[in-house]
């Protein structure tokens, strides 16, 4: 072998090892995808059963029931659809009635229901994912002020905003 052939067989080499390695990366950022939704993108999408998926909207009023041990279900809407949420586990001290709520999980075959096997829930819109916020703002189910605190302090005297500072 001459000496341009190895320096060829080096480099062949080293990009078939950077090939493969992108490739592996690849494989595993593909399965740990979670795509969002809201309740009214499901009616459009064709999610199949058992495919991992983040749901995300807000807990509708008067749903959320308690079931055996610690299996709570609910429903998220958004106010255009509602989709029907089972979840075993304890929830966050934030979730209750009204308020935004992520899940992430599948739809069970069986029961034609999403199952959750994670819930995280929002006290407002500063922590909810931009585009769940985004579009609750634009169909009128979310206004600007729900559920900020401090909101009628704002601009008061002796409030953090209507404070001189000197």
């Amino acid at each position: 072998m001459t000496r341009k052939q190895k320096r060829l067989a080096v480099i062949a080499g080293g990009m078939s090892f950077i090939l493969v390695a992108v490739l592996l990366v690849m494989f595993a950022f593909s399965q740990s995808v979670a795509y969002f939704f809201m309740p009214a993108d499901l009616a459009k999408a064709d999610v199949k059963p058992g495919t991992r998926i983040r749901l995300g909207g807000l807990v509708a009023e008067g749903s959320v029931k308690r079931g055996q041990g610690s299996t709570v279900s609910f429903t998220v809407t958004d106010g255009t659809g509602n989709v029907p949420v089972t979840y075993t586990g304890i929830l966050p001290d934030l979730f209750r009635e009204g308020q935004g709520v992520v899940t992430e999980g599948a739809f069970d075959a069986a029961s034609h229901g999403f199952v959750a096997d994670s819930v995280l829930a929002k006290h407002d819109e500063n922590y909810m994912p931009k585009e769940v916020a985004d579009r609750l703002k634009a169909q009128g189910v979310w206004n600007e002020g729900q559920g900020k605190q401090g909101q009628a302090n704002q601009g008061k005297p002796g409030s953090a905003k209507g404070a001189v500072t000197q």
